[in-house]
This record gives structure tokens, sequence and C-alpha cells, in this order.
């Protein structure tokens, strides 16, 4: 069965730089489109970055395009999201989650994932 691991999350100021990691353990890493969603206190869980299969594509919210980057390390079965210039929204528990597709695009819509980490917390403050 699988099982995913977020860390990496923190309490930091704005304008700070967080790298978050998701370790996936159990399968074929390389089988599944992975995405990093986010859920701030009283709002739904939203997409933030999505990556296919091959790592060929990428696709981001609109509110985090530039400033995070979205990356997976195969031979080590994780998921990496590096988030730079931190503001005040980013503020939410932020979740991996993986999708197995035999598809080479992106995954977007939180529905077509199949497996999920149990959050970190990122916190920024003004």
């Amino acid at each position: 069965q699988w099982q995913l691991v977020e860390s990496g999350g923190a309490s930091v100021q704005a304008g700070a730089s967080l790298n978050l990691s998701c370790a996936a353990s159990i399968g074929t890493f390389s089988d599944y489109a992975m995405g990093w969603f986010r859920q701030a206190p009283e709002k739904e869980r939203e997409p933030v970055a999505a990556i296919s299969r091959t790592g060929e594509f990428t696709h981001y919210s609109g509110s985090v395009r530039g400033r995070f980057t979205i990356a997976r390390d195969d031979a080590k079965n994780t998921l990496y999201l590096q988030m730079n210039s931190l503001k005040s929204e980013d503020t939410a528990v932020y979740f991996c989650a993986a999708h197995r597709t035999l598809s080479l695009g992106i995954t977007w819509t939180a529905d077509k994932y199949s497996e999920w980490g149990q959050g970190t917390q990122v916190t920024v403050g003004h």
C-alpha cells in the first residue's frame, strides 16, 4: 500500500524560502503523476503544482507560478516543492498526492488522485 509522507513545513517570514519533500514508499513511483495541494483555514483544498510521470510536464496555479517549482527524483521516490518569495497568503497545510496513470500529462484535479499524504504546515508571517 502506498504511503506518502510530507516534510519541510515551517513557520517563516514573508520573503523566505522553503523546500517541501514528499517521500513515497512501496510501488513504482514512475507510474504516478504527482501533485501538491494546499488547504488554508476555512478554505477549500486547492491545487498548487503538478508534475507528469516522466517529469517532462509541470503546471502551476496562477498564484504561485514563478515562485514555486515542483520536481521529482524517481531514484529517491521523492517529490519536491521549492517555494520562494513566500507570502502570508501561502499559509496552509500542504499535501502531496499521487495518481497512477498511463498518461504522460499532468493531473490537476483532486478527484483524480487516489493517494494522499497527511500534510505539512507552512505558516508565513508578515
